[in-house]
């Protein structure tokens, strides 16, 4: 079974609380958890922030839109308990609990609106897709990267060979090779060989030398192309290359490239762009924003 959304989430939380004792986040998540269905892999499951777990946020989710509408209440730090509303919409026995059922509830209604522009979860995409406003806010993330790397690999598919080499230089660089700008520069260049376009330092000692082929192309990149840089790797007793291009790799090229005692590493277009994004090559960041949440050892022995 999937990782259930936050709205459906919300039920089963309620209904855990029913006993009239008090409750933890923590517990209400590992006890919702095989409720659900859900493996340890599913529950171990991060966030694309990588602060919490997918399930966990939509649970905490869940929790915090019982207690706007009066179903939940805090009973000290960190515990919460059902309170008679809470009870009362147990009793009509719901078959879920929504957002837009929330809204029944005049303080969920004032939650909502609290802020001028904030969100209407009943009203957009994200609460039809069950999202909580956290994976909305990572959603939107994901898009505008997405259409950004596309616009990157666009925009170096228009330059100059030369200018892809260079560029090409600029990642390795940022990501720590071949030591300083100046010395990789030296390093890559056509070397002789028409299966190689240059060499990099591995790192800035320069104890193993990196063998690149960067290759603006548009058609796809198949195997007799990377045998023909093996070929020339073995020429040069290297046994470690990057083959770069700004198209796509068969899969004949793949295989051939896994099998191989050489180690060569085949970046595509849509990797490259990723990487150059990654590592702030090309762009240039315009705006960061921060998601902060409850330091809760801060509040330790707060009663």
């Amino acid at each position: 079974m999937s990782i259930p959304d936050y709205q459906t989430v919300m039920l089963p939380l309620l209904r855990l609380t029913v006993d009239g004792s008090d409750h933890r986040l923590s517990e209400a998540v590992q006890r919702l958890g095989p409720e659900f269905g859900l493996t340890n892999i599913e529950m171990d499951e991060l966030l694309p922030s990588g602060t919490s777990t997918v399930f966990g946020s939509r649970v905490g989710w869940a929790k915090t839109y019982l207690r706007q509408a009066g179903l939940l209440e805090p009973a000290k730090r960190g515990i919460f308990r059902i309170t008679a509303r809470g009870r009362s919409l147990l009793a009509e026995d719901p078959k879920r609990i929504s957002v837009k059922m929330l809204d029944r509830y005049e303080e969920f209604r004032a939650f909502k609106s609290r802020k001028k522009g904030s969100i209407d979860l009943d009203s957009t995409e994200a609460a039809d897709m069950g999202e909580t406003p956290e994976e909305a806010l990572a959603s939107a993330h994901n898009k505008l990267r997405k259409r950004l790397e596309n616009d990157l690999l666009d925009q170096i598919k228009s330059a100059s060979p030369a200018f892809f080499e260079g560029l090409v230089v600029d990642l390795l660089v940022r990501m720590g090779y071949g030591g300083s700008r100046q010395d990789a520069g030296r390093a890559v260049g056509r070397s002789g060989d028409g299966g190689i376009d240059g060499i990099i330092k591995e790192d800035k000692l320069g104890l193993d030398l990196i063998y690149i082929q960067a290759k603006r192309w548009e058609g796809v990149v198949g195997r007799p192309e990377i045998q023909k840089f093996a070929g020339a790797l073995q020429g040069q007793r290297a046994n470690k290359g990057v083959f770069i291009t700004t198209s796509n790799f068969t899969r004949e090229a793949q295989d051939y490239a896994d099998l191989i005692n050489t180690k060569i590493i085949l970046i595509d277009g849509e990797r490259l762009s990723s990487l150059l994004v990654d590592h702030n090559v090309g762009v240039t960041p315009v705006g960061v924003y921060e998601i902060k949440r409850i330091d809760t050892d801060y509040f330790e022995g707060e009663l």
